[in-house]
């Protein structure tokens, strides 16, 4: 029985609210129209909203073209042989469903953070840190394993016109032969360089550099043609089903172009209009070309003969013409190509930790805005050196594999956001929506998972481990100073 004439406790006093419990604090959701008003906003100043759809588009090209191609293509192909091609094709469609889940949130939720954003918005804050963690995978392994297939090109266009080379010990990281690759390193510096000057004038040299990799792919379609040998084809499939989606998980990374389009959201002069334009647009145009590029290059040189051929196109232009000049000519057009990937994606890494920071979820270094040059500087300097040092120490295969791993991860994440946001935002503006809502989602969503499944034992383990960390991290550091923290005390 209860005592009567026991005083109450706390006399005069309302009874205090019960704190939510650390499930609650969990799935805290950031909402929608506060994203929206923060976007911009960093500490000590704004972002500058200065791109249209066509620096949108070219951001979206310059961060994918020319990555699977220039690069990967020589690790893919002894994975998959001829058959490659269809490796392309499968990894275009799983990009495709994304994307256009991708395009739906990009013009709802306009804002620099992307995925990570939109699983705020809507599967709470444990999931986006967990997708925010997978986009610091993606992004920054992505500059990392790009700028060592940038050295061996550039090693291509310096023997073909000086007749010398960087030497392996400075041109290769351990493992690949190499101590330290110092080209890669270089390609990262050169993009920190252009990021600091500002977005518009980063936008203007990725323009530039995305309309020579393109003509660069043209010329090297019309030449290797002539080389093409229908016996290349023969064994269309020799490695079985495995070995083509096995190929098609690695070269997916090659498709994260449209998901920088979306880091873009707070530098736009009309997000919500110009995003899923650029986004979708940009995804046909890649893919055609990588579809075609490959089915030149396999026709053009036996798929065995690609092993170790990271710099396989100028390779080809050099076989098929018995002469170095169009090689060299390659080699040139691919070191200011992969250039500009380098430059779109590590502005993709900034702007993502970009949001993260100015949620609380990061240190607040990350968030400091320029006055001048409306930039986050800081931001630029630590990521810039973080990717470049694992360039210039990391293979390129383990690279690769990594940044699929954490890009279908996210992928997976924003098709479920898709489907969450319909329902529980049902009436929020949408300039694009997904057709055949949910399926379309589901389906994009299965791929990427059946895609993750492809991947070796060993990207698991290291994805499983940088997941540990980044929990680790998350619970001492984000979960108790993130900004949603002080509304709920």
């Amino acid at each position: 029985m209860l005592d009567q004439g026991a005083p109450p406790q706390n006399p005069g006093r309302p009874a205090a609210p019960s704190s939510p419990g650390t499930g609650a604090r969990l799935m805290r959701r950031k909402p929608v129209e506060r994203l929206v008003a923060e976007g911009g906003q960093g500490e000590g100043g704004s972002l500058r909203r200065t791109l249209g759809l066509w620096q949108l588009t070219m951001i979206s090209i310059g961060a994918t073209l020319g990555t699977g191609i220039f690069v990967v293509l020589g690790e893919a192909v002894p994975k998959a042989g001829p058959a490659v091609t269809l490796s392309f094709v499968i990894a275009g469609l799983t990009a495709l469903f994304s994307a256009l889940s991708y395009a739906e949130l990009a013009g709802t939720i306009p804002v620099s953070g992307s995925s990570y954003s939109y699983a705020y918005a809507t599967m709470g804050e444990l999931i986006a840190w967990i997708c925010g963690w997978c986009l610091v995978l993606e992004y920054g392994v992505s500059v990392a394993a790009v700028a060592v297939g940038w050295g061996e090109y550039l090693n291509e266009l310096l023997d073909g016109t000086i007749g010398v080379t960087i030497p392996a010990a400075l041109s290769a990281p351990p493992g690949d032969g190499g101590v330290f690759n110092l080209p890669a390193l270089i390609v990262v510096l050169l993009a920190m360089a252009f990021l600091l000057g500002g977005a518009r004038e980063s936008a203007r040299a990725n323009t530039i550099m995305v309309v020579v990799k393109i003509g660069a792919l043209v010329l090297f379609c019309a030449i290797g043609v002539q080389g093409f040998r229908s016996g290349n084809y023969e064994n269309f499939m020799p490695l079985g089903m495995a070995g083509v989606s096995a190929a098609g998980a690695t070269l997916f990374f090659s498709y994260i172009g449209f998901d920088a389009a979306s880091t873009a959201g707070e530098e736009a002069r009309n997000a919500q209009r110009d995003l899923p334009r650029a986004i979708m647009l940009s995804l046909v145009i890649v893919t055609a070309l990588y579809v075609l590029v490959a089915a030149v290059a396999v026709g053009a040189k036996p798929w065995r003969n690609f092993t170790d051929s990271e710099a396989a196109l100028a390779q080809i232009m050099r076989e098929v013409t018995g002469q170095t000049f169009w090689g060299t000519l390659l080699a040139f057009c691919a070191v200011i190509a992969i250039a500009s990937v380098v430059l779109t994606v590590l502005y993709g890494q900034t702007r993502i930790l970009f949001a993260m920071s100015r949620d609380g979820l990061v240190p607040k270094v990350f968030a400091r805005v320029h006055p001048k040059t409306g930039t986050p500087r800081a931001n630029t300097l630590i990521v810039s050196l973080f990717c470049g040092v694992l360039a210039a120490a990391i293979p390129l295969g383990q690279l690769a594999d990594a940044t699929s791993i954490g890009t279908l991860f996210a992928f997976a994440l924003v098709n479920v956001a898709v489907v969450v946001l319909r329902r529980t935002k049902p009436d929020l503006p949408r300039t694009f929506r997904v057709p055949l809502s949910p399926v379309l989602p589901a389906l994009g969503f299965a791929f990427c998972v059946w895609m993750m499944g492809s991947l070796s034992t060993v990207t698991w383990v290291v994805f499983g481990v940088w997941m540990a960390a980044g929990l680790v991290f998350y619970f001492v550091y984000g979960y108790r100073r993130s900004r949603l923290a002080p509304s709920e005390k």
